[in-house]
């Protein structure tokens, strides 16, 4: 199948961006820093999960200082309907502590600077990057890299092979939002086992082989 033209990816974030003018995270925050929890606590976790378990904890304790001070054992209590949440409680103090030694209690606004906290891979700080700063990174979860290699985006073995693959294909007017574009249509649209094909508005550019196997 040929691979998909200029005009074809560009109508696809056209469609999408319609779909969704205000695209943005589904987690709850309040700052970078509630941001960066949020995200680093959602790995392996549904958004609505965090959500539920962070609500009483980012209204008391919404800087790292605050956090150092509530301490691991303190957060793990409000952390455990979250999958794997002793490391992440582990992580979270240790990255406040970083925060508070190193960042003056600032969050870093580089992607090297991010990825040295205990707890965040690129895909976080990338997250954090786009969110909080505004800067026109791609996070490739699995949604992403669902989405992208099914409709013929970026297609890649990896998640590094799909960020790069996107990177090089998504028109610049459209890199600030396309993060949340592809992760919210794979996750509501383009869904794992049983693709809504009938619901999507861009199946006729998508080059999925077996869309017609889905709700059509």
């Amino acid at each position: 199948m040929a691979k998909l033209t200029k005009a074809q990816i560009h109508e696809i974030f056209e469609i999408l961006a319609r779909e969704r003018p205000e695209p943005k995270t589904e987690l709850n925050y309040t700052n970078p820093f509630t941001l960066l929890c949020a995200v680093a606590f959602s790995a392996q976790s549904t958004d609505v999960g965090v959500n539920k378990a962070t609500k009483g904890l980012f209204e008391k304790y919404d800087t790292p200082q605050k956090m150092l001070e509530l301490g691991e054992e303190g957060l793990g209590e409000y952390l455990k309907t979250v999958g794997l949440w002793r490391q992440k409680a582990k992580n979270a103090i240790a990255m406040s502590k970083i925060l508070v030694e190193k960042f003056g209690g600032e969050i870093p606004k580089t992607r090297e600077e991010l990825t040295i906290l205990p707890g965040v891979g690129r895909k976080t700080a990338n997250v954090v990057l786009n969110e909080a700063f505004g800067e026109p990174t791609i996070a490739v979860d699995t949604h992403i890299f669902r989405v992208s290699n099914r409709t013929g985006l970026a297609k890649g073995k990896n998640p590094d092979e799909v960020e790069a693959g996107l990177e090089k294909i998504v028109p610049k007017e459209f890199k600030l939002g396309a993060h949340h574009w592809l992760i919210l249509h794979g996750r509501y649209t383009c869904i794992a086992r049983k693709p809504k094909c009938n619901l999507c508005p861009i199946v006729h550019l998508c080059q999925f082989d077996e869309k017609i196997g889905g709700e059509l």
